[in-house]
């Protein structure tokens, strides 16, 4: 792909509007170089030794739906070589290091479990790329998984051929990510539960907000029991704070689409 080419998608990426938009942009450009296959994921709230609650975190995946029950509900991400190299780390590897590794018998059984998993379901080769963040909370994370017949020489060319191409698509799909609204069945709010939560994060009391949104006191109430309640937290200060973090409250409606000047 051409500079031009590269740059239009990397611009595309920052203008999606919806998290969808940006990880199928970046999806189809890792398609063109060799990775159908990938595995993403990100948290806002990483404890010292988990990466939380796993409803709280964004898992996103072009993988087969057996692929992915398996690798999740089996619990193998969590014993994966690479998984756990990317808690730990910023940056990027190619998985010639786990090929390595285990022929030489240096992981644990846990990581000889996954790699055997994963080799058994058509996953040999790849990179990964662990992003740095800003806060001690979070953590992100994209798997690029070879294509079939791609093994580790192929993916290391492709790699020191397009390694800032590569980075750079994902580092922009990670970053637009970061800045749109994660919506998910178990972390729904509704319009009014979000009107709510706002306006006490504007500080205001439950009869301003009664007010304001023309409710009565006890409707506001329920509003902010059901927010608290999609939110899995105790407080109302909780799920303003944890409403924000997820960009759930205060959404910028969708840009409209620009229309050619006549």
């Amino acid at each position: 792909m051409s500079g031009t080419a590269i740059l239009s998608r990397l611009r595309q990426i920052g203008e999606a509007q919806s998290i969808d938009q940006a990880w199928s942009l970046a999806a189809e450009h890792y398609a063109s170089l060799g990775f159908a296959r990938l595995l993403y994921g990100f948290t806002r709230f990483r404890h010292i030794r988990t990466i939380g609650d796993p409803d709280d975190a964004l898992i996103l995946t072009t993988c087969d739906d057996d692929y992915a029950q398996r690798y999740f509900k089996g619990g193998f991400y969590a014993k994966a070589p690479v998984f756990r190299w990317a808690e730990r780390n910023s940056g990027a590897c190619t998985w010639t290091w786990v090929k390595e590794a285990f022929e030489a018998g240096r992981l644990s059984p846990d990581e000889v479990e996954a790699v055997k998993f994963n080799v058994s379901m058509g996953v040999l080769a790849g990179i990964s790329v662990s992003f740095p963040e800003a806060s001690a909370r979070s953590k992100g994370a994209i798997a690029l998984i070879a294509d079939p017949g791609l093994m580790h020489d192929r993916v290391e060319e492709i790699w020191a051929e397009h390694a800032d191409e590569i980075l750079s698509v994902a580092h922009m799909m990670h970053l637009r990510i970061c800045q749109l609204p994660q919506l998910t069945r178990a972390r729904a709010l509704s319009p009014r539960q979000r009107e709510a939560l706002e306006w006490v994060a504007d500080g205001k009391t439950t009869q301003d907000v009664a007010l304001l949104m023309g409710v009565s006191a006890a409707m506001v109430e329920k509003h902010l029991r059901l927010a608290r309640e999609a939110l899995a937290v105790e407080t109302t200060a909780q799920a303003v704070a944890k409403g924000a973090m997820l960009n759930m409250i205060f959404q910028c409606p969708p840009e409209p689409v620009a229309q050619a000047a006549r």
